[in-house]
């Protein structure tokens, strides 16, 4: 054997011994992968390569490649190529045809049609990558684009944009594009918004790119998520976190965050083809966007989220049912939190205004969280405020302080028991029943609320 290719399935096999290990020792079932080969046909692949012809070496260099993948589960190809049916003098621009479509087994046929091709016509890479979007069946699968070409874009077309609107439609992964023989600066420029791009100025290079594009498309990559405290050190756990595909925005995984046996973030598969987006569900939460996770090496993506707790506590005997606050970054109106009363939750650390949903409310503002420490917010058992009304009102329950009155809550004037649970301080009942018509008939009542005792007043 060839030396060259003698380490092309070297890295091949061990691509395939580790995407067999994840495989079984994965806790969820891999879905289906599909690599659609797609493949430059026009005349200029005829050009000189080493000591033969750019075509010659991809032939058989994809010849080896789709014959070492016969045995891999899971695993379907197909074949497109381009530019090798009409000549170049007749600039065809949709010359572009699956030549093998995504079946099982189908190796036989793929080398086949390799070894059929003769460089013929024009390069036309948005019409091709457009047209391959139909070339892949319908059900879930991971669809991969391995596009090798020698040329750029001849006719009127944007591979960039195709490629970004197959991959936000969810219909194929980030294509890899491989330039033969080509000037790196102009293709890399050209083609890496198209994809993750390499270049080939030799065949001995070419057999490397296959191998580690193989390998990434195979393999998952190991990563760890560090949640980081004020300290900069990880670890905070026990966060939800999900993980989004950066181009599509689907989800790709949920799931949360967990300290293992050593102590440290427990480890995830990634799929090193794809960019992400994370989000930790702290509150409030913190993202992260474009991470790219670097294939054949153990990541570790770091999210500050340092965090403390916020104790919310009623003291003595409590009538509520359920009494919650409102929280709420300091500054901010957005709600961070809808906490009920005698719980804890965290939140990361910073400054919050709390609204507690009382009768009547109380505001707090910038109340610290820090570092693993837990701030307690305890106030006084409610009483009660128990009104019968025997003719119909217009009148309002107002708070008194400082000598100043504050409304606090209307009263139902048709309802004739009426409870109310108040926070213990000083009210006035002011009011006016509806059937008099001068202002002289204003009455006020004031009553004293205490923790647990209830006040009567009727009209």
């Amino acid at each position: 054997m060839h030396p060259s290719l003698k380490s092309f399935a070297a890295v091949l096999l061990t691509a395939l011994s580790a995407f067999s290990l994840n495989a079984q020792g994965s806790p969820k079932p891999a879905p289906k992968t599909r690599i659609l080969f797609v493949l430059d046909g026009s005349g200029s692949m005829s050009a000189q390569m080493d000591q033969s012809d750019r075509m010659t070496i991809a032939k058989k260099l994809m010849t080896k490649l789709v014959d070492s993948l016969r045995q891999v589960q899971n695993l379907e190809l197909a074949l497109r190529v381009f530019g090798h049916t009409v000549p170049i003098t007749r600039k065809d621009c949709k010359d572009t045809r699956l030549e093998v479509p995504f079946r099982p087994y189908n190796h036989k046929e793929m080398i086949a049609k390799l070894n059929a091709i003769t460089p013929l016509g024009y390069t036309l890479i948005a019409n091709s990558l457009l047209e391959s979007a139909n070339d892949f069946p319908a059900d879930k699968s991971r669809n991969i684009i391995i596009l090798i070409t020698d040329g750029l874009e001849e006719c009127d077309g944007d591979p960039c944009a195709v490629s970004e609107a197959l991959q936000k439609k969810g219909i194929v992964l980030r294509p890899f594009i491989i330039g033969i023989g080509a000037n790196s600066e102009q293709f890399r420029a050209a083609y890496n918004c198209v994809g993750r791009f390499f270049n080939a100025q030799n065949e001995q290079e070419f057999e490397k790119i296959l191998g580690v594009i193989m390998s990434q498309v195979l393999n998952n990559t190991t990563c760890q998520v560090n949640l980081l405290d004020v300290n900069g050190m990880p670890y905070e756990t026990n966060v939800p976190l999900s993980i989004y595909d950066h181009t599509s925005g689907q989800v790709v995984e949920n799931y949360v965050h967990t300290m293992n046996g050593k102590g440290v973030p427990d480890t995830i598969y990634l799929d090193p083809v794809r960019k992400y987006d994370i989000t930790a569900h702290t509150i409030p939460s913190v993202s992260r966007t474009n991470v790219e996770v670097i294939p054949g090496r153990h990541n570790a993506i770091a999210l500050e989220t340092p965090q403390g707790d916020l104790h919310l506590k009623i003291g003595g005997v409590t009538k509520y049912d359920r009494l919650s606050a409102i929280i709420r970054q300091h500054g901010s109106m957005k709600t961070a939190n809808l906490q009920d009363f005698n719980t804890k939750k965290r939140y990361l650390t910073g400054f919050y205004d709390i609204e507690i949903l009382t009768t009547p409310r109380i505001y707090l503002e910038n109340i610290s969280i820090k570092q693993s420490q837990t701030f307690t917010i305890e106030i006084p058992g409610p009483g009660m405020l128990q009104l019968t009304v025997g003719r119909e009102v217009v009148a309002g329950v107002f708070r008194v302080t400082n000598n100043k009155v504050e409304w606090v809550c209307d009263i139902d004037p048709m309802k004739m028991g009426q409870v109310l649970i108040m926070q213990p301080g000083e009210y006035k009942l002011i009011g006016r029943y509806k059937a008099e018509t001068r202002t002289v008939y204003t009455f006020e009542k004031p009553f004293k609320i205490n923790t647990g005792t209830a006040v009567n007043i009727s009209l």
